[in-house]
Parts: C-alpha cells; sequence; structure tokens
C-alpha cells in the first residue's frame, strides 16, 4: 500500500513539474498567465489575435465539468478577442508519433471527454476513433485523415483530427500527427444519434 501511494505521490509530482498552460474558454489573458506555469506571448491589446507558450507545455482546460488535460504540445496557439479567450488549436505531442503511440493519445482524450459529460457529434459521420483494424487501416491510407467531433453540452466544440505525417527526422516510419481545434460549437451536426 505504501509504494502504491508512493507512487501516486511521484506521478503528480512529475505531472506537476510539467510546463503547463491552464485557461478557460471565455476566461482572460490575465487568469491564463495567473494559472499557468508555462510563459506565454504578451497581450495585444484590442485586437483579435493569436498567443502561444514560449516552451513545450501541456494544455489543463478548465471547466467545473468539461475539464481535460493533454499531454505537451510544440504546436499551441490560444486565440484571443482582445484580451478574451476565443478558441484553442495544437497539437497534443512534441512530435509526430507511431501509430500506436498516437492512438493512446486520441484514446486518453476521449476517455477524458467522455468521462467529463462530453459526447460524440455527429457518430454516425464522425466515430470516435479507436483502436481497431479499421481504424488503423483508415489511418494508414496516404490522404486520408481521421476526423471525430465531441460537444459539451452547447458550451464547447472539440475537433480531433489524425493523419500520416512525412517526418523528416523518421524518415523509416509511419509517424502520425494529431490536431485539436476547440472553440465555442461551430458546427451543426444532423446525425447525433
Amino acid at each position: 500500500m505504501i509504494l502504491i501511494v508512493l507512487g501516486v505521490l511521484w506521478a503528480i509530482g512529475v505531472l506537476s513539474d510539467e510546463p503547463e498552460i491552464a485557461l478557460e474558454m471565455g476566461g482572460t489573458y490575465e487568469d491564463l498567465r495567473e494559472r499557468s506555469s508555462a510563459s506565454f506571448s504578451p497581450l495585444i491589446p484590442g485586437e483579435i489575435w493569436m498567443g502561444l507558450p514560449t516552451t513545450d507545455a501541456r494544455l489543463r482546460f478548465i471547466d467545473q465539468q468539461y475539464e481535460f488535460i493533454t499531454p505537451q504540445a510544440r504546436f499551441f496557439t490560444v486565440g484571443f478577442d482582445d484580451n478574451i479567450i476565443i478558441s484553442i488549436r495544437m497539437s497534443p505531442m512534441v512530435e509526430p508519433l507511431l501509430l500506436d503511440d498516437a492512438l493512446k493519445v486520441a484514446l486518453d482524450l476521449q476517455d477524458q471527454w467522455r468521462r467529463g459529460g462530453w459526447r460524440v457529434a455527429g457518430p454516425r459521420t464522425y466515430p470516435p476513433f479507436a483502436d481497431t483494424p479499421a481504424w488503423r487501416a483508415r489511418l494508414r491510407a496516404k490522404n486520408r485523415v481521421g476526423t471525430t467531433y465531441w460537444l459539451a453540452g452547447e458550451k464547447y466544440q472539440v475537433a480531433m483530427f489524425m493523419h500520416r505525417f512525412a517526418d523528416s527526422t523518421h524518415p523509416d516510419e509511419e509517424r502520425y500527427l494529431i490536431t485539436l481545434s476547440i472553440g465555442k460549437p461551430w458546427t451543426p451536426f444532423d446525425d447525433d444519434q
């Protein structure tokens, strides 16, 4: 039992040492700066603009019900209208991943969303990612993108895209890129059942 407790405390310590951008959709630039352990672009007052962390950082999406946390990201932008957060676009990784690793990231995010009350939007057209032979074949096909949409009530929408990526640092490996777009719901879905 002591080893389990020590393991949990170690994991919490490791996670808390990672640079983090903690934000609330509709929150302010000042709140983001106050809650985050990673430094961030300077404010551009009175403009619609995109800012980014100055280091690799994970996202902690703050919401009483719909909170989730991503792995560290290198591509990570936050959209602002003046100092109000209106969108996020990021790849929850620091480099393109092997398919097994990319699927682990996608499935973990979907599990967090599901536990938090998010629901799949348009599940017949845009089903959630799964570790199945059919999904693997679809993702391995060149010029194909896997896409799923999730809704958090009427508050937020996330689109998750995954596709093969030609990674010059690993030219002999099949690598995959995941991209998330997060904002207020922007896409209507006819097949929500």
